[in-house]
């Protein structure tokens, strides 16, 4: 029963009716990913890396690597970042190769405004001999190999060092990655992001943090996702929280700062769904590195 249900989940991915960019629990961490606008915010030369592996125990479950740099330009408004995600769902293997560059404007004392735009390769294989078709010569399972579209994206930035409101569209092109007769049975939908957050001092000596978030993703085809977060972080070292995705899933989220610079992070997401029948739940880890400036002290709390 279980293979079975790995058959359908995994054909789901490849033949339904849209496809969503990456998932991540911890999207505060990564927001260069969702919004070009991010680039050069925190103030300091960011270096990130993180692991996800989604429904654990079933076949051909979801597995993504996401690489990313993200840098202010010194003495200009602008930013630039770069970024590499690797994403494997069953038979299939996409790697989206980007860079974002950003400008921001002073608006108030203490709130900034940035624009940004991104830029897109994707490149999409499929071995389509995972998929065990009876009929192999069915042209609806061919290989693909190395299959490159393009895309172009973009996003807004409003925050402060305790605030944050952001809106993106990474990919404003629709791509049919897998076609039939010319009817596409795997296609990439235009995904829009709208995210939130507030970082609270809930003492005088600011030894206790607590930063509730919010992310909606929007896309045709697929239910509206909603993602809530409430975390709490202790002398500016240690990090622990909960998020509830909407109708999917409870999450369990701890960091710790192991250097000024260097910041590791971990979440484990359980399914609320049957998924939760046939796996042991989702892990992401991640590793931030940042080359700081003015002894140590960098614009943006160290929440986003």
């Amino acid at each position: 029963m279980k293979k079975l249900f790995s058959f359908v989940v995994m054909f789901s991915a490849i033949a339904g009716f849209a496809q969503q960019d990456s998932q991540y629990t911890q999207y505060m961490y990564n927001t260069i990913n969702i919004n070009p606008a991010y680039a050069g915010s925190r103030g300091a030369l960011s270096v990130f890396g993180l692991y996800r592996t989604q429904w654990v125990g079933l076949d051909g479950a979801p597995e993504t690597s996401s690489f990313s740099v993200n840098t202010p330009i010194n003495n200009s408004n602008l930013g630039l970042g770069a970024s590499l995600v690797n994403d494997k769902i069953g038979p299939t293997s996409e790697n989206n190769i980007s860079v974002d560059v950003s400008y921001t404007v002073q608006t108030s004392a203490d709130f900034k405004l940035s624009f940004g735009i991104k830029g897109t390769a994707n490149i999409f294989n499929l071995d389509a001999s995972k998929l065990n078709p009876i009929d192999a010569g069915d042209p609806m399972f061919q290989d693909l190999d190395n299959k490159f579209t393009p895309n172009v994206g973009a996003g807004v930035y409003w925050h402060s060092d305790k605030a944050y409101i952001g809106f993106s569209v990474p990919n404003f092109i629709q791509t049919n990655r897998y076609d039939d007769n010319d009817v596409a049975i795997y296609k990439d939908k235009i995904n829009y992001y709208l995210m939130a957050g507030y970082v609270f001092n809930l003492d005088k000596y600011e030894y206790v943090k607590f930063k509730p978030a919010i992310l909606t993703k929007m896309v045709g085809g697929a239910p509206l996702q909603v993602d809530v977060s409430a975390n709490f972080m202790f002398i500016d070292k240690f990090v622990a929280g909960v998020a509830y995705r909407w109708s999917a899933s409870f999450s369990a989220i701890a960091g710790f700062q192991i250097s000024d610079g260097l910041y590791l992070g971990y979440g484990y997401d359980r399914e609320t769904t049957n998924l939760n029948n046939y796996n042991s739940g989702s892990h992401e880890i991640f590793l931030r590195y940042e080359f700081l400036k003015n002894a140590g002290k960098i614009i943006s709390p160290r929440f986003f």
